[in-house]
């Protein structure tokens, strides 16, 4: 049974124009389901981006895992999609089965191997997943493999690292994101990446470009042009959100419901009442 209730949408939040999710990572033990879940449930919009790498076909070759959190998050989804929400996927490379039916829709979801979407103050930005730019990825598969298996196991040490720092009273710490930061190999490949998407929009004469792939989630602005990644529901837990008037906001939700629970917790601890004077 999941920790949160799932029976309903109903009690959303927060509605935005449009949200971006990519690199849920589905069919892996590190896909962080309980989160996703508990973000699709505060969180609504009138269009829903998947931005590739939503289920990890890769991982389901090697071995197969698919409990009933992964169906719950699949079924959320395309409830939205029921409910009026424009539900447009855009797979990725570990997703990229999915790509043999683009101009498709199921359920609702329509797939396209890329689109523009105009925001609320009329920038056309281009989605796509991004691995399409990813040297590695196109040329050297094996490559790819044997980084997607470091990644995993980093992740796995990570996982058991944290849990050792929560039993001392120590804050998370994300060996990835310290890795992706600190390894010049990492940081020049984040970089060039982010550069060959943004000089992709300004060929494609665009305003930005939003994509995923790297697990990375920043906005910021790249010769003129804006670049956006969404990041990733396996280890930072971040989305994108427009907000009515167009402006973009990366949600980093491991923060938003630590702080949320928090609240909650302290609603329901019982006030002591204040204390009376006694007559001398």
């Amino acid at each position: 049974m999941n920790k949160f209730d799932l029976s309903s949408d109903d009690e959303a939040t927060h509605r935005y124009r449009t949200i971006f999710l990519s690199d849920l990572h589905l069919g892996t033990r590190n896909s962080q389901t309980d989160l996703l879940l508990d973000f699709l449930k505060h969180n609504d919009a009138d269009i829903i981006y998947l931005v590739g790498d939503i289920i990890d076909g890769w991982q389901l070759k090697r071995g197969w895992y698919w409990p009933q959190s992964h169906n719950d998050v699949l079924q959320k989804i395309l409830r939205k999609a029921r409910k009026g929400a424009k539900v447009i996927y855009v797979p990725g490379n570990h997703d990229e089965f999915a790509r043999e039916y683009t101009g498709m829709f199921f359920g609702g979801i329509e797939v396209l191997d890329r689109t523009i979407h105009t925001t609320a103050d009329g920038k056309k930005l281009l989605v796509i997943h991004g691995d399409q730019f990813d040297i590695v990825v196109c040329n050297a598969r094996w490559l790819a493999y044997l980084g997607d298996w470091a990644y995993d196991t980093a992740i796995f040490i990570n996982t058991w690292y944290n849990h050792a720092r929560r039993l001392l009273g120590a804050g998370y710490w994300s060996f990835s994101a310290w890795a992706k930061m600190k390894v010049k190999n990492a940081v020049n490949f984040i970089g060039d990446f982010e550069k060959t998407l943004s000089a992709e929009a300004k060929k494609l004469s665009l305003d930005g470009v939003v994509c995923g792939h790297i697990h990375h989630a920043t906005i910021k602005t790249i010769d003129d042009m804006q670049y956006i990644n969404i990041g990733d529901f396996v280890e930072s837990c971040t989305a994108i959100a427009e907000h009515e008037d167009g402006r973009l906001e990366i949600i980093h939700w491991n923060v938003k419901m630590a702080d949320r629970v928090s609240r909650e917790r302290l609603e329901r601890t019982p006030q002591l009442p204040a204390p009376t004077a006694v007559a001398a």
